[in-house]
């Protein structure tokens, strides 16, 4: 028995065209699955067509998540292409930098919004579905700032803090209804996010020096986790914070 075949499932991926979600995406179809992708726009397909070229279902679906009302419209369209949704990957997310003293409010508003309040309505709508269905697998993106607080990135620290909480409150509410909720923490990935701090040859070296790995992430590198978490191979893993970070937190 295979405990990571995903065969059969359906993946509902935010931000699930570029980056991390992009890589979520394709290692979920690599396991088994068929896959929703959900992207604030139409600017790549490439990810649906490399799904459909492993013989998997996908299908891209364009929203706007900051917009409270278009989460129904989400889930009622992948509903309707594939009949279910197994697994939710709440990806979608940005950032925004200045100091705290600085920082606009309404960065502070579009980041909790995106980051935090998008990721609580999916999994709240998509849970009514698995708890009718008996099962599922929720896995929020959360950071290492849901750990530590960082510099010039308030927004983001509270809305990846307050994601690892709520991963585990809705574990605790859910896990008896065979629904497992877990998070992936991924450390410093190569991505748009973290663009200006690679450029950054003083601050990447100070990054660097203190991953053991010795390399920044690369989106890859979240698939098998991914799939672990979506897999059956986790089904007693619930309200968990995975940090798949080349060993940052142990330094």
């Amino acid at each position: 028995m295979n405990l990571f075949d995903l065969s059969g499932k359906v993946a509902l991926v935010t931000g699930g065209a570029v980056g991390l979600g992009g890589a979520i995406s394709l290692g979920l179809a690599k396991a088994g699955a068929d896959v929703a992708i959900v992207t604030s726009n139409d600017r790549s397909r490439e990810v649906q067509q490399q799904i459909e070229a492993m013989g998997r279902k996908a299908h891209t679906i364009v929203a706007n998540l900051m917009d409270e009302a278009a989460i129904d419209a989400v889930v009622n369209e992948a509903l309707s292409v594939f009949g279910k949704i197994d697994i939710l990957v709440n990806n979608a997310g940005i950032i925004r930098r200045t100091p705290a003293a600085e920082h606009a409010a309404q960065d502070w508003h579009d980041v909790l919004n995106l980051n935090l309040n998008s990721a609580f309505f999916l999994s709240q709508r998509v849970g009514r579905e698995m708890i009718e269905q008996g099962s599922g697998k929720i896995i929020n993106i959360a950071s290492m700032l849901s750990f530590q607080g960082g510099i010039n990135v308030p927004g983001y620290t509270a809305s990846k803090h307050a994601i690892a909480g709520v991963t585990k409150a809705l574990a605790n509410e859910w896990a008896s209804k065979g629904i497992q909720v877990n998070a992936i923490a991924p450390g410093y990935m190569e991505t748009d996010n973290t663009a200006a701090l690679r450029a950054d040859q003083e601050r990447s070296s100070q990054i660097l020096v203190r991953i053991p790995a010795a390399r920044w992430g690369t989106p890859e590198d979240l698939q098998g986790p991914v799939v672990f978490l979506a897999s059956q191979a986790s089904d007693y893993m619930s309200g968990h914070v995975l940090c798949v970070d080349g060993g940052w937190m142990t330094r």
